[in-house]
Parts: C-alpha cells; sequence; structure tokens
C-alpha cells in the first residue's frame, strides 16, 4: 500500500500547477495583483531544460492528488562560510492542511540543507499568519526579532541599477 505522503522534485509537467500554487498563496496573501510569473517564466527559471535553476520545487501529493509545495533556492551564510536554504513559498491546498504536509516540506528541506552542508533554513512569515507561525514554531524554527525584511523592486530597483553603472563608469 502506497504512503498517503509522497514528497518529489518538481518536472516540467508541474509548472503550471506550481504557478496556480503560487497564484493561490497570493489570494490568501491578498495579493494576487502582484503576481507576474508565467508557465513560460518559471519553465525557463526552475531550469528544468539545462538552464541555470534559480530555485527549486518540491511537491507533495496526497492520496495521489496535488497537495501543495515548497518552492526554495540557496544562500550563504558569511559568518559561518556554509550554504544554507531559503524557503520562499510554502504552500498546502486548504483542503490538505492539518495534515503534516507542511512539516514533512519543511523537514524535507531541512535534510536538503544539511545534505548541502548547510548551516540554516531561513524564510519569512506574515505577522498577521498566526497558524503558520505555530506551525514554524512547532518544527522548531525562531523568529529573528531585530531584523526586518528590506527590498528594492520595481522602478526603484531600476533606478537604483543606473544609478550603480553611472558611479562605476565615473571612476
Amino acid at each position: 500500500m502506497a504512503p498517503p505522503l509522497v514528497l518529489r522534485k518538481a518536472t516540467v509537467e508541474d509548472v503550471p500547477q506550481i504557478l496556480r500554487y503560487i497564484t493561490d498563496l497570493a489570494i490568501f496573501e491578498d495579493a494576487e495583483h502582484e503576481v507576474e510569473a508565467t508557465v513560460e517564466s518559471l519553465t525557463r527559471t526552475l531550469g528544468f531544460f539545462g538552464e541555470k535553476a534559480y530555485a527549486h520545487v518540491i511537491m507533495a501529493e496526497y492520496d495521489s492528488s496535488p497537495a501543495g509545495m515548497a518552492l526554495y533556492f540557496n544562500n550563504y551564510s558569511t559568518w559561518k562560510g556554509v550554504p544554507g536554504i531559503y524557503l520562499e513559498d510554502l504552500y498546502v491546498k486548504p483542503e490538505f492542511r492539518s495534515k503534516g504536509i507542511g512539516r514533512a516540506l519543511i523537514a524535507y528541506l531541512a535534510r536538503e540543507t544539511k545534505r548541502i552542508g548547510g548551516a540554516r533554513l531561513e524564510w519569512s512569515v506574515l505577522d498577521w499568519n498566526e497558524k503558520a507561525i505555530r506551525v514554524y514554531e512547532g518544527v522548531g524554527a525562531k523568529k529573528q526579532d531585530g531584523w526586518s525584511v528590506m527590498r528594492v523592486a520595481g522602478e526603484a530597483l531600476t533606478k537604483l541599477s543606473h544609478s550603480a553603472l553611472d558611479a562605476v563608469q565615473k571612476n
């Protein structure tokens, strides 16, 4: 008898489902309007055809049904001098929540972090997502008090990239 939960690496055939999960997560976070990813951009950047993979995805199936995913990429700790993993998106479909799938996906990434000789598995969570915070604390995660996420995007990123080039060209 097959186990009810199967975790596996995503294939190119999973890309439409990955995009659906990304969109569903954005809807949950009231940010659907911010999703710009497409099947084409995900196919290209997840490296399914020998191109550089900027991120990786683990798919979860429960009783042979698509149930969720974890999308992650490598990061690096300069203080420890070793790699790690950053969990960008963790999504479990509502009908499959409270079955241990999120915990299993995080445990999978913990094992992958150890496999690469990594020192830490990190992610961000919205302050208002108390249920997720309880799950994360339940697996041993600790809030990083004193740290804030900083981001440059959109027009500010374009402007900054040009100012950096201008500064380099002047010197």
